[in-house]
């Protein structure tokens, strides 16, 4: 069973996952976003999606923060782009007695997802409200090239920016993003023509591609699933 909440540190989510009976793991589909995660005693980042990731393995509790995107990166010291489509170990990222010592703590917590918040609140750096503004304007629907010129960011820099921040440039982060508006539309049960149109698609068709190319699958598949 999937729990989320709202996490204190602004724009995260905190999040838990337990096995239960019925089919598979489900995927976990391209959010913009970045995990820090708790596993069988382990912790683990989950970087930026491009597809969806199915776990592999038998069914397992796992807990996690998903932050705010572009958030990431500045609290892990890693560029995005070099975690794109990877789950890795935090010992592959920070010093190996450091993720000892937060590992033992964790464990130890009567609840791990909150034990994972306390040491994000106590190492996130300070929003980047250029950032911000970029994600909020694309997740609204707004043209990438209109944000930038709002911004006052040079296509160029505006890409390098993105890459560290999101693992990807603007237009792709634009895509998950409309995507995301698209996939909640069409769960509350808006047509899937009228879903592609209210989100900026050229035609249902057009959606339907998308669906395909980040998801693996169809629109109707995914929202049975």
């Amino acid at each position: 069973m999937y729990e989320e909440r709202p996490s204190r540190l602004a724009g995260a989510v905190v999040w838990t996952n337990t096995p239960v009976p019925g089919p598979g793991a489900r995927p976990v589909l391209p959010d913009g976003c970045m995990d820090l995660l708790w596993n069988d005693g382990r912790l683990l980042v989950a970087g930026p999606d491009t597809h969806a990731y199915v776990p592999d393995g038998p069914p397992a509790t796992w807990a996690g923060i998903r932050f705010f995107p572009g958030t990431a990166p500045a609290l892990l010291g890693v560029p995005a782009h070099e975690l794109r489509d990877r789950r890795v170990e935090l010992a592959d990222l920070w010093p190996t007695a450091q993720v000892r010592r937060l590992t033992g703590r964790i464990a130890a917590a009567a609840h791990p997802a909150s034990a994972l918040e306390e040491v994000a609140l106590e190492r996130a750096a300070p929003p980047d409200p250029e950032l911000r503004r970029l994600v909020t304007a694309l997740a609204e629907g707004r043209p990438v090239s209109a944000t930038a010129d709002e911004l006052g960011l040079g296509a160029r820099r505006l890409h390098r920016r993105s890459l560290t921040a999101f693992g990807y440039g603007p237009k792709t982060l634009a895509r998950i993003l409309r995507l995301r508006r698209a996939l909640d539309l069409a769960r509350a049960g808006v047509p899937y023509a009228d879903t592609a149109a209210r989100t900026g698609y050229a035609d249902q068709a057009h959606l339907s591609r998308d669906v395909r190319e980040f998801t693996g699958t169809t629109l109707s598949d995914l929202l049975r699933g």
